[in-house]
């Protein structure tokens, strides 16, 4: 009896859990949406924008520009994460790639400063040791670019960082997605060719018109008026913060996909055992009937 109690319970209980990861994969599937419709109809954007720092990084003018100096410094790392858990391997992802990363550039824990969007990468970061300048938690869907850029503005505008890297989730499809680190400092013309590859699609909705993908992105000369300088400190800052943003955007798409995927997983997983119990119980119960039936035919046979 024991034992049917036990099996009963276990059967409440993953039937329980499968009812609340169904109604958490409802919630990301409509967040998903949002997300990804938000974070492809934005590729355009931000790739305009890198299009332009990729054709200015050819120039002479932003060639003296110290965003484009390679110089010796520490290495400010932004990594894109979740707050949250249960998206399967989303933060993990990023936080190996951008490890990889460093141990690539051979960088040590004290040559790297860090900037977390999200709980869990400032979290882990934290807790190895490295220097975490920032953490941005509870960063809402519906952010724009400019309520994000304190961030890159306060990264540029330190003078003892030399490059900046970024890791995100690049959102690939619901079903997939692709950790990334792209560096934005310094600034370099293939670097930049390469991002603005990455973010518009091959073919569908949102691929690049016929004309501007035949386009070849070659510097040209521009007339900067009143003068170099003052336009290239406001407008570099400005075009790095779009990349940023753009990473976040991507993250965001590829966090609620795996969330929803997961928990998809999960709710299907719950039903499985709940069915494999139930099977298991009736056994049980089935068995204990009989043992039951038995006992008595065999007393009534014994009294006889």
């Amino acid at each position: 009896m024991a034992n049917l109690k036990s099996i009963k319970s276990k059967i409440f209980s993953y039937k329980k859990t499968g009812t609340v990861t169904h109604a958490m994969e409802a919630v990301s599937a409509v967040k998903m949406r949002k997300g990804q419709e938000r974070a492809l109809s934005a590729r355009a954007y931000a790739a305009a924008a890198l299009s332009v720092l990729e054709r200015l990084s050819g120039t002479a003018d932003i060639a003296r520009h110290p965003l484009m100096q390679e110089r010796e410094g520490k290495t400010a790392v932004i990594v894109v994460t979740s707050d949250k858990g249960l998206a399967g391997a989303l933060n993990s992802g990023v936080i190996r790639k951008v490890e990889a990363e460093l141990r690539e550039r051979n960088l040590r824990i004290e040559d790297v400063v860090v900037y977390a969007f999200g709980r869990r990468g400032g979290e882990y970061f934290t807790s190895r040791g490295y220097t975490v300048d920032s953490i941005q938690t509870n960063v809402s869907d519906a952010i724009s670019e400019s309520e994000m850029s304190e961030m890159t503005k306060a990264v540029l505008g330190r003078s003892d960082v030399a490059s900046v890297i970024v890791g995100y989730q690049n959102f690939v499809s619901t079903f997939e997605q692709a950790p990334t680190v792209r560096q934005i400092v310094p600034i370099r013309p293939e670097t930049m060719k390469e991002i603005v590859a990455g973010i518009r699609p091959a073919k569908g909705k949102y691929a690049p018109a016929a004309a501007e993908a035949s386009a070849e992105a070659k510097p040209v000369a521009y007339t900067i008026e009143p003068d170099a300088d003052s336009v290239l400190s406001v407008l570099l800052p400005k075009l790095l913060s779009i990349a940023v943003f753009h990473a976040l955007l991507e993250t965001k798409a590829s966090e609620h996909s795996a969330r929803m995927v997961a928990m998809k997983s999960a709710t299907d997983k719950a039903r499985d055992m709940a069915k494999g119990l139930t099977r298991t119980f009736n056994k049980v119960r089935q068995a204990a009937i009989t043992r039951e039936v038995s006992e008595i035919t065999s007393g009534i046979e014994a009294m006889k």
